[in-house]
């Protein structure tokens, strides 16, 4: 889930003949003119995908509309983790001022529907811990051009609980912003510097897949990772293991925490667990806001059923004493935080997220 802008929800699609015509030309230029496309189901983003399928060949078409996305962070990124050795999609062709790639298709394999399918749970989310230890352990993991993932940014994303979740539960009766953001930046004022690495910023188990006929880390692949950042560690290992989406089993959580933090026998215990809770915290603020705005603005009301769970997440994480200024602006405008809005007939039938 990034935290993206106030855009108008409609973007261009198989509606838009001219987008089709564009479409067409570049999957010509880039020599699958004959192939077979079948659409894919989407994300929380304005990305559409179509597989393509030319004899035993198969590759993605990712169309990003350029007036929503850019794909040159994709391209970018894509090529650094796979220099490092991960499992990101190759880039065969790409149209940057259109909006079109054309990338390696990894499957259809994503951890979601292998846990959907009774796929052992704690086997998948070993192997996605071990990626980011993996990561964050490489020497090169931030020897790219990426922008920090600092305190504004941070501040930025959090401001959505308030710009967009607060409206649905409060109307016009909303608590100043400006004391929720000066809650946030004592938080932020009072944590020693974090460890750092490169920070995907999505990292869950809707964006990894198994990739078949490879091994160790190369098998668990990557989907999402275009607004990555350079920033503090704890960020991934927070969204895997505090997923909005899904419960995780009894225990996973803490034993896989435990098991990163065995990997880093020098890393500072109490400065990493300090920015892992907060980081938490941010991260459901974050979420609730995204998820009501896909719902109002999108029309994507699937991901409204989540809210609850992301409201226990967030109370959790505000018993952390590094979270002081932030429960306490909570406990004074949101006393009954945990009760989340009557969101009227949340369509529970559709997939919220589907990437491949």
């Amino acid at each position: 889930m990034k935290s993206g802008s106030a855009a108008p929800a409609r973007a261009p699609g198989d509606a838009d003949s001219a987008r089709v015509t564009a479409r067409a030309g570049f999957v010509t230029s880039a020599g699958w003119g004959d192939a077979e496309s079948t659409p894919l189901a989407g994300d929380a983003s304005f990305r559409r995908y179509y597989r393509l399928r030319c004899g035993t060949e198969r590759a993605l078409l990712m169309d990003a509309p350029p007036t929503h996305e850019d794909v040159r962070p994709f391209v970018t990124v894509a090529e650094h983790l796979r220099r490092l050795g991960f499992s990101a999609p190759r880039v065969y062709a790409q149209d940057p001022a259109a909006g079109f790639l054309l990338i390696e298709d990894l499957g259809d394999a994503t951890y979601t529907r292998l846990l959907a399918r009774g796929a052992d749970e704690t086997t998948l989310y070993i192997a996605a811990v071990d990626l980011l230890v993996a990561l964050h352990a490489h020497p090169r993991a931030t020897a790219l051009a990426l922008p920090s993932y600092d305190d504004d940014a941070l501040l930025a994303e959090a401001a959505l609980f308030v710009d967009w979740y607060l409206p649905a539960k409060l109307g016009d009766a909303r608590p100043p912003r400006a004391s929720y953001l000066d809650a946030w930046r004592s938080v932020f004022a009072r944590l020693p510097p974090p460890a750092t690495s490169l920070v995907l910023r999505d990292y869950h188990v809707d964006n990894l897949i198994r990739v078949a006929d490879r091994e160790g880390i190369a098998a668990c692949g990557l989907l999402d990772f275009q607004d990555a950042l350079i920033g503090p560690r704890a960020y991934d290992l927070v969204s895997l293991l505090e997923d909005a989406r899904r419960d995780l089993g009894v225990g996973l959580a803490e034993s896989m925490y435990a098991r990163y933090l065995d990997a880093f026998p020098d890393l500072e215990r109490a400065n990493f667990a300090a920015w892992y809770g907060v980081l938490g915290a941010q991260r459901h603020a974050k979420v609730a806001g995204i998820f009501v705005r896909l719902a109002q603005r999108d029309g994507k009301r699937a991901y409204l059923r989540h809210i609850p769970r992301v409201l226990r997440l967030l109370e959790n994480q505000l018993r952390n004493p590094a979270l002081a200024p932030v429960k306490e602006w909570f406990d004074a405008h949101l006393p009954d935080r945990g009760i989340a809005p009557n969101f009227a007939q949340a369509d529970e039938s559709r997939p919220d997220s589907e990437h491949f």
